[in-house]
């Protein structure tokens, strides 16, 4: 494994334990000539998993691709990285539980919204508005509303007020 500082190949691992996505195994690493501590994960390969796209073409999933989805509707919000790798193995680990071969990209976006929606209303918003490809104001419109009842009913499981 090379050293991130010096870009040595000798390291040694000092822990390994499982990741907090249960998907993976976290590694603890120094490097053998500069000493420098690091992290690596290693991720289980599955079978390719294929995603087939609103015009009906089909591609493999690739977890970089949602990540980077994420990571744009979360532009300077307070979303850290870790929540955001959190987001993204929590969908592909529902994705394999519900499909073995392939899986709509409109289906991949139901799993991703529910899951940004407890993390930020923004990003939420910034991520439907390109997953649902709003063509209107009154379709954003419509979102937002969708959005606030949902908060307030929350509020009110929150606070013990559900009728």
């Amino acid at each position: 494994m090379e050293c991130p500082k010096c870009h040595q190949q000798q390291s040694k691992v000092i822990d390994s334990r499982p990741a907090e996505d249960g998907a993976s195994i976290r590694r603890r690493r120094e490097c053998m000539a500069c000493g420098f501590r690091f992290n690596t994960y290693e991720r289980i390969e599955r079978t390719p998993l294929l995603v087939v796209k609103r015009d009906g073409t089909r591609e493999e999933f690739n977890r970089d691709k949602l990540l980077r989805g994420i990571v744009r509707a979360a532009e300077k919000r307070p979303i850290s990285r870790e929540q955001m790798e959190e987001v993204v193995s929590r969908v592909e680990n529902r994705i394999r539980e519900v499909c073995e071969q392939e899986i709509a990209s409109k289906d991949i976006g139901e799993f991703v919204m529910p899951l940004l929606m407890e993390l930020d209303e923004v990003t939420y918003i910034r991520f439907a508005s390109v997953y649902r490809e709003f063509q209107s104001r009154e379709m954003f419109i419509k979102e937002l509303e969708a959005l606030t009842s949902h908060s307030k009913t929350s509020e009110q499981e929150d606070h013990g007020f559900t009728d």
